[in-house]
């Protein structure tokens, strides 16, 4: 179904009030298919918007805005060790999560909570709390837009990393993402309980569990997350950096307490978030535009603010940083 000068406030996450020339709502993908190999969709001049939780919108969008709203998940295969489900793009990923934790299928407990839909969760590769989704999927199945053909990618070929995959850069906006396999564990009797105090929390509740898990995972996130229903925002705008361990031990030694972990031979990564509250940036506002007071990586839209003040928000917490530091902040969040 196909909508005229469609206005996006209800999906972005941010809630930036703006509209797109046109927005196609895809209820399979069958109709994806048809839709896209009819050419009546100019690759160029599109955009898929899922749950809209990783966008900020700075204007209007002058396209075509596709909307993936199939949203089965299926069991494909299953042994003794794994269970293989297929999940359809439009699944909102925690009612996957919810889906798996409820049969006692564990793997992704630990991304409980995390916004947005399937579809966008291997663009992104979505990580919390010691998980990588990247680790678990085993193949992502696609149309491309050019001409609404089929192809599928294995875990591998998606070519994961930090915050990213093969469908963020060098395909980006080349493919729609329709369903994501992942391998998930009956019955799992190990759990990654290596984040901050979540073993702590796990064991106050009875010990470790699926149920446990999440529950304590949700209680996490809303003590440090605001709510996107209640504060417009989309999750951590900024990527932590890894540095030359050189550099960082530079500035350990004007900061003692500095934080850090290991993130591959010769290289830490540093919490954006502390760099932030370092330079000042914790709980700042600008009109109505600001940084999150408990979580300084998220910017927030404190009512009416507009994409633009929130980028120019964002750019002034990466200049401080950078002349505090000499750290340079990259986005995590997509600029439309």
């Amino acid at each position: 179904m196909l909508t005229s000068n469609m206005n996006l406030r209800e999906y972005n996450t941010f809630g930036i009030d703006v509209n797109a020339s046109s927005f196609i709502e895809l209820k399979s993908e069958k109709e994806a298919s048809g839709l896209l190999s009819s050419g009546s969709v100019n690759p160029s001049d599109c955009l898929i918007l899922g749950g809209g939780s990783n966008i900020l919108f700075t204007g209007d969008f002058n396209g075509t805005v596709l909307h993936p709203a199939f949203n089965n998940i299926s069991i494909v295969e299953r042994d003794k060790k794994s269970v293989y489900i297929a999940a359809e793009a439009g699944v909102v990923w925690d009612d996957l999560v919810l889906w798996a934790v409820q049969r006692n299928f564990g793997g992704i407990e630990n991304l409980s909570l995390i916004p947005g839909s399937v579809g966008a969760a291997p663009i992104q590769n979505i990580g919390a709390y010691g998980v990588e989704v990247g680790a678990i999927i085993t193949k992502v199945r696609t149309l491309s837009l050019k001409d609404g053909s089929v192809r599928e990618f294995t875990g591998e070929e998606c070519g994961f990393g930090y915050r990213s995959s093969i469908f963020k850069s060098e395909l980006k906006g080349k493919y729609l993402i329709c369903s994501v396999y992942l391998e998930l564990k009956p019955n799992p009797q190990y759990f990654n309980l290596s984040y901050g105090d979540l073993e702590k929390r796990v064991s106050d509740m009875g010990g470790a569990n699926l149920d446990n898990v999440r529950s304590s995972i949700i209680g996490i996130r809303k003590e440090k997350l605001p709510d996107p229903a209640e504060k417009g925002n989309a999750g951590s705008f900024f990527k932590n950096p890894v540095a030359e361990k050189s550099i960082a031990e530079m500035i350990a030694a004007d900061y003692p307490g500095m934080p850090s972990w290991p993130a591959g031979e010769g290289t830490v990564k540093i919490p954006a978030a502390w760099m932030i509250e370092q330079a000042g940036f914790k709980g700042y506002t600008s009109g109505m535009a600001g940084v999150h007071d408990r979580q300084p990586l998220v910017l927030v839209n404190h009512g009416s603010a507009t994409g633009s003040e929130i980028l120019s928000l964002a750019f002034k917490v990466r200049e401080a940083v950078l002349k505090k530091f000499g750290i340079w902040l990259d986005f995590e969040v997509n600029i439309i």
